[in-house]
Order: C-alpha cells, then sequence, then structure tokens
C-alpha cells in the first residue's frame, strides 16, 4: 500500500504557511499519485487547521496567521470538492453563522467560520447585521444542527437572546444547538441567555462545534 505521509505532511505545512498557490498543486499532486481525497481531507487539510487552532490558542499565532491559512484550506478544499463528491465523501453536517441584528463586525466571525469549515462541517454564512427573523427562517428550513451566534458589541450581545427567545417562540429551539461567542461575551451571560456553548476563540469554537455532531 502506498505511503502518502510525506505528501500529506507537506500539504500540512502549506497550510499553516497560507501558501494557497502552492498547496493546490500538492493536493493535485496527492490525488495524481493515488491518494484517496477523504484522506487528504482528513490527514493533510484539517490536521493542519487543527496544528493552526492549538498555536492561536496558545497565542503563538494571531489573527493575520490564521486568516491566510483557512483561506488555503479554502483553495485546496476547492481542489478536493469534486473529488470528495465523486467518493460519496459528505460533510459531517451544516452549521450557520451569522453576527446579530445591530453589528457589522465580522472578522470573528469570519474565523470561526472557517475553523469550524477545517473540521469537515459545511457552514452556511448569513453575514452581519443579521435580522432575527431571518435566522429563525433558515433555522426551520435547513438540517443545520448548529447556530452561531457572534456579537462584538454590549449594546448587541443582548440580540443573542432575542434570537434564542424567537427559536423558542418558533418553536425550533430543538432543532439546534446555539453557539454564542463576541468579545464583550461571558460564559455566565450565555448561560443566562439559554445558550447551549460559549467559546472565548475560534478554535476552541470550532472542537466545540464538531463534538455536537458525535
Amino acid at each position: 500500500m502506498a505511503d502518502f505521509s510525506e505528501i500529506f505532511c507537506e500539504i500540512s505545512e502549506l497550510l499553516q504557511k497560507g501558501k494557497a498557490r502552492d498547496i493546490i498543486v500538492s493536493v493535485q499532486k496527492a490525488l495524481d499519485a493515488g491518494a484517496q481525497p477523504a484522506d487528504i481531507l482528513e490527514n493533510a487539510l484539517m490536521s493542519g487547521m487543527n496544528i493552526i487552532g492549538g498555536k492561536f490558542k496558545r497565542n503563538e499565532v494571531f489573527v493575520p496567521e490564521v486568516l491566510i491559512a483557512a483561506r488555503a484550506m479554502n483553495k485546496a478544499a476547492e481542489t478536493l470538492k469534486p473529488h470528495l463528491a465523486k467518493a460519496g465523501v459528505t460533510p459531517v453536517g451544516k452549521a450557520i453563522i451569522c453576527t446579530v441584528k445591530g453589528d457589522q463586525h465580522d472578522i470573528g466571525k469570519n474565523l470561526v467560520k472557517m475553523m469550524i469549515e477545517g473540521k469537515g462541517i459545511e457552514v452556511e454564512d448569513l453575514g452581519i447585521d443579521c435580522d432575527t427573523q431571518v435566522i429563525v427562517n433558515r433555522v426551520k428550513e435547513s438540517d443545520a444542527k448548529v447556530l452561531c451566534l457572534s456579537a462584538l458589541l454590549t449594546t448587541t450581545m443582548s440580540v443573542q437572546k432575542d434570537v434564542i427567545d424567537a427559536l423558542i417562540e418558533a418553536n425550533v429551539r430543538d432543532k439546534v444547538k446555539v453557539m454564542v461567542g463576541g468579545a464583550p461575551v461571558t460564559q455566565s451571560f450565555a448561560d443566562g441567555i439559554g445558550a447551549d456553548a460559549y467559546t472565548p476563540d475560534a478554535a476552541t469554537a470550532a472542537e466545540v462545534c464538531r463534538a455536537f455532531y458525535g
């Protein structure tokens, strides 16, 4: 059986360095050599994102490095996507993410989205300043298992509670696990509004989100 560990290591390192163009070449090289798309995803791309996530949590790398690594991951995933589909490999599940009504911040949200996608989860991004009813409607229509709500302002964090209350009123609260985050958000606030999880950073958010899928 062929040993792809060297090329997988190369892909992982390119991802960590954010080398988007080079990583596409290496992914194609691995495919041409006969590596399974699912193995490339898990043992090269996702493992690389896990390393970056660990470094981010330990303050060894910062937001810009994570963003360029995540972009490299997205480029590699685009190359891999048709091969994964052909092989019958599907995402482990779906999640919805947004920044709540009244809040225009998106860097934190985008970071969390990329880290969650790095765990093999399909993410629907509803964007910023997202109306509560729009969120409720998407939860109703989607088979997403997790809803991630971002708020970066003390004036908008209460909207996270509004969303949870609206989900209850619409009888769809049990459909999703609600994760909350953002600079002013705390564990006690999350507990108080009935959220299922609070995480202090993007890497932890991805780990907690993935755990909801078993």
